[in-house]
């Protein structure tokens, strides 16, 4: 977990929102951003940091569950859908989970066998009241390294 703290201290994109990590519970990954940092024009939160927080938590999830299992594998987002349901006008709050259907073992397992594999994940906005403000899903890459 340390070391996806670094990362997000140290990409500039990520500092620039000034994303940090707020729980991981090993099937669930929470970060934030002020508000502040993240303001549109209208004063509510900037879609693309809300973008780019679900993003980010998506993949944080996936290399942390690398990390968990042991394997040294590069992850990329592959694509991702974003549906921006209500303007925000608190701190970005985003969290990260494996989507339905979908299964670490069976990633895991695919890795190893073929030396890369993907997996979909969902991430969303949560809003002051616990209410979904935006989602995300993204389908996620990694690939094995040396």
């Amino acid at each position: 977990m340390e070391t996806l703290r670094d990362y997000t201290r140290s990409l500039p994109p990520l500092a620039a929102i000034q994303a940090r990590i707020t729980a991981y519970d090993g099937h669930r990954l929470g970060l934030a951003a002020p508000l502040a940092a993240n303001v549109n024009d209208k004063g509510s939160a900037f879609g693309g940091s809300m973008t780019s927080l679900m993003t980010y938590a998506g993949w944080g999830l996936v290399t942390l569950q690398l990390q968990q299992a042991g394997v040294r594998a590069d992850v990329f987002v592959a694509d991702s859908k974003v549906r921006y349901l209500k303007p925000l006008y608190a701190d970005l709050r985003a969290e990260a989970m494996l989507a339905p259907e979908q299964s670490w073992e069976l990633f895991l397992a695919t890795l190893a066998q073929r030396g890369r594999a993907r997996i979909h994940l969902q991430a969303r906005m949560i809003g002051t009241e616990g209410e979904i403000m935006a989602d995300l899903a993204g389908r996620y890459v990694a690939i094995a390294k040396g």
